[in-house]
């Protein structure tokens, strides 16, 4: 928001306050003052000039000499180059030693043999901003109204003797995007009185009614409507003065109907507009939904679609504005114009922000009613635009306001105490102050014997709804700088990770140490591939995005795998083959066909092996990745967080994965053995869908690791005995898994077994079809003594017994 502290000046007396004191007061209030402008750009000596007469340069086909009176006595001779100078018009005129921004000093000159006694000048060389100017302006030098008295300075003719505070604002203070917003703040800020503007209107004899007829027919979307109706306007520039206001505000004059009702919306912060009203179909403004198919061409030129839920204005046959964004063209005031309807309505905040962002379509007018107008000031406002179109425009205002409101306003009451205020800013204030306080914000307020103040604030500030909002406000009035200060007392406690954190940290650290790449995938994915992997989904349903950014990222993932394949086409499509890629991340998983509450989060660890795990050289081949690579990333990761021995890998095949290189993944819990994901080849057939060689991938879910994590460091002693190490090959059926084996000879083994490790697995034709060889190496130890070789052998005897008996496995020769 731009304030200009000379309109500002309007409504608050502001003498003795300087422009660099305000913007503190301001911002110690609590409003941010980012900078401050000084329209004058360092123009000194220029004036308002009449120009006499104009004749063709004797000695340049583009310059022209004029004769010009500027207030000084004398007249002037001034050689121009613009096109659009002519006699009969006032024109600004820096005289010699005159001064223009940018240091540039007036003297006399000679122009190809022709004496110039100063420069007639335009906007750009004035500093203002000539894209602010009307369209017929912008070339060319400034034209000034017939109006402007000969010799008068043109920084007070331009109002540039001015500075402008530019406002960060606050989302809750949206009182402050109006003129007399900022002036009760500097009221409440300075204790001066605020001077509301005149706003009365003359009528003419006939009724409104009679012209045009309101209603609101989608009454959740607009509270209040309002409409006046002006007969007979003449449709011109507007004065001077207005343009320096809205040119300061940053606002570009067009009309001077047009001028006044962005002069209002600045000024009182209610948006309005101006529809020709002969252009309106059956005299009446109807403020609904739009329906299925219907389109309007807004005033920038762009035919848009409109969708059911937008709010629009209609008359009886069309669409005829975007309410609370923008008009149509089809009814745009234009120079032909000679009958207004004026608008002026609260319209909700969020149907006005939707479809705002929808079409990308953002206005002054958008960014008020986003953030709730004050429902006091549609009709102040609208009675101040119709008296202004009325003296500017020579309108005739018809009596009385059409309108229909549905939602009467109603007056907050909040209650707060002294006791509280005091608490909570560690003050010692007296309900004398605090009262005086509320009294210099315009805040209604009571208190009775025992400190309770009953407060009502003005409807403008829509901001204060709570005791604490009132409470900020005495902060503010009161000044944080006067608020004592206090150390920190209490029990502090030292921030740290959560073990869920902890574990995920740890993860990357030692993922990332072992020469994977970490990847960081949307959590959004295409419905394909929310389905590519079913076992990992726990029969998910897809979780679709209401406002997608495309159908690739159209639902929530389930699963981590198909953005870590994608990622891997990607680098594959850049020459890029080999990866060792990870990811930790969520999945969103839900049940419902119809989503009425937050679906399941869940925190998964993916992998993927493709490619080479080591280039060839001059004296080694290429390694490609395989199934022991990814099983091995696995096994690291669980010895990392002390789960080593509670794992178990269990043959699988499922969907989209190589049925013979593939194995659960199973956790033991005191609930049993949990499956928790999947380590494996790819399937051929998606190998070759997705264009990769063989790759192998790995998913878990890391809730249960979470909680089954063991941190615990167990120190044993140095076994003080030696052992004794047998081996043992067995042949077996193919079948039969190493993990089962291996699991009997520990049953079998008992306490006098150490550990046991397979070495070697041999399968050809001497052992017979269907059949393999198991190489285990077992080591035998008692922690106090030494064993016999008599216990060893028995020991180990019953090894093979448990062997034979549970895999009918044979002693291979």
């Amino acid at each position: 928001m731009k304030v200009s502290c000379h309109w500002l000046k309007e409504y608050i007396d502001l003498e003795g306050i300087k422009a660099e004191v305000l913007a503190e007061m301001l911002t110690r209030g609590g409003i941010e003052v980012d900078g401050i402008e000084n329209r004058n750009q360092g123009v000194d000596g220029v004036v308002v000039g009449y120009v006499i007469s104009r004749e063709k340069h004797p000695d340049a086909d583009k310059l022209s000499v004029c004769v010009v009176d500027a207030g000084t006595g004398e007249r002037l001779q001034i050689v121009c180059g613009a096109k659009n100078v002519d006699a009969g018009q006032k024109v600004p005129v820096a005289l010699v030693g005159a001064v223009l921004p940018g240091g540039l000093k007036i003297k006399r000159a000679k122009l190809r043999g022709v004496e110039s006694q100063g420069m007639i000048c335009s906007a750009r060389e004035l500093g203002l901003n000539d894209k602010l100017l009307p369209k017929e302006q912008q070339e060319g030098i400034l034209v000034l109204p017939e109006s402007a008295p000969v010799g008068k300075p043109i920084v007070e003719l331009l109002a540039l003797n001015d500075n402008v505070l530019e406002l960060d604002l606050t989302p809750n203070r949206s009182d402050c995007l109006s003129m007399l917003g900022v002036a009760y703040e500097v009221g409440a800020l300075t204790g001066r009185p605020v001077k509301l503007p005149d706003n009365a209107v003359h009528h003419a004899a006939e009724r409104a009614d009679r012209h045009i007829q309101v209603r609101i027919e989608a009454k959740e979307q607009c509270s209040h409507y309002a409409a006046r109706y002006i007969k007979g306007v003449a449709i011109g520039p507007s004065p001077l003065w207005l343009q320096s206001r809205l040119m300061a505000a940053g606002i570009r004059p067009i009309n001077n109907v047009v001028d006044v009702t962005n002069y209002v919306m600045l000024e009182y912060g209610q948006p309005l507009h101006a529809f020709d009203a002969d252009k309106l179909e059956g005299g009446r403004i109807e403020v609904r939904l739009a329906r299925e198919g219907e389109e309007l061409t807004t005033l920038d030129g762009q035919k848009r679609k409109l969708e059911p839920h937008m709010l629009v204005i209609a008359d009886a046959a069309k669409p005829v504005a975007l309410a609370g964004i923008m008009g149509g063209a089809d009814s745009e005031v234009t120079g032909n114009t000679v009958n207004l309807l004026l608008e002026s309505a609260r319209f909700d905040g969020g149907a006005v922000r939707r479809t705002s962002r929808q079409l990308g379509l953002r206005s002054e007018s958008s960014l008020r009613f986003e953030k709730e107008v004050d429902p006091e000031r549609v009709l102040p406002a609208l009675d101040r635009a119709a008296s202004l179109i009325a003296e500017l425009a020579q309108g005739l205002v018809a009596e009385g306001v059409v309108q229909d409101k549905t939602a009467p306003g109603e007056a907050r009451e909040i209650i707060v105490t002294l006791d509280k205020i005091n608490r909570y800013l560690g003050t010692r204030l007296s309900k004398m102050e605090v009262q005086t306080i509320f009294g210099r914000l315009q805040f209604e307020s009571e208190v009775g014997d025992d400190g309770v103040f009953r407060v009502t604030p003005p409807s403008r500030r829509g901001d204060i709804v709570r005791d604490v909002d009132l409470i900020e406000e005495v902060a503010r009035l009161y000044g944080y700088d006067n608020i004592p200060t206090t150390a920190i007392e209490g029990r502090t406690t030292p921030g740290g990770l959560t073990k869920p954190q902890a574990i995920r940290r740890g993860l990357r650290r030692l993922l990332a140490d072992a020469g994977l790449h970490e990847a960081v995938s949307y959590s959004f994915t295409s419905p394909a591939g929310a389905a590519l992997f079913p076992q990992l989904t726990d029969a998910s349903r897809p979780i679709r995005l209401a406002m997608p950014m495309s159908e690739e990222r159209s639902v929530l993932r389930t699963s981590l795998l198909p953005q870590l394949l994608d990622i891997a086409v990607y680098n594959r499509n850049r020459k890029t083959n080999d990866l060792a890629l990870f990811e930790i991340g969520s999945v969103f998983h839900t049940q419902e066909e119809e989503l009425t509450r937050q679906p399941k989060e869940k925190h998964r660890l993916a992998v993927l092996l493709t490619g080479n795990r080591r280039q060839a050289g001059w004296n080694r081949t290429a390694e490609p990745f395989d199934f022991y690579d990814a099983k091995g990333v696995l096994e690291s990761v669980f010895a990392s967080v002390g789960l080593a021995e509670d794992v178990e890998y269990e043959a699988a095949a499922p969907e989209h994965f190589h049925p013979g290189r593939t194995a659960a993944i199973r956790l033991r819990t005191e609930r049993g053995a949990e499956p928790i994901g999947y380590v494996g080849q790819l399937h051929p057939s998606l190998q070759s869908e997705y264009g990769l060689a063989d790759t192998y991938v790995l998913e878990i879910d890391l809730e249960p690791v979470y909680e089954r994590a063991d941190f615990n460091i167990r120190y044993r002693q140095l076994p003080r005995y030696p052992a004794s190490e047998r081996d043992l090959a067995v042949v077996v059926d193919r079948g039969v898994e190493t993990a089962r084996l291996t699991a009997a000879v520990r049953e079998a083994g008992g306490d006098l077994l150490e550990s046991v490790r397979l070495f070697d697995v041999y399968t050809g034709e001497k052992l017979g079809e269907g059949k393999k060889s198991v190489a285990l190496a077992l080591v035998y130890r008692h922690p106090e003594r030494t064993l016999t070789d008599e216990e060893v052998a028995e020991r180990h005897a019953a090894v093979v017994k448990k062997l034979e008996q549970s895999f009918s496995a044979e002693l291979r020769k």
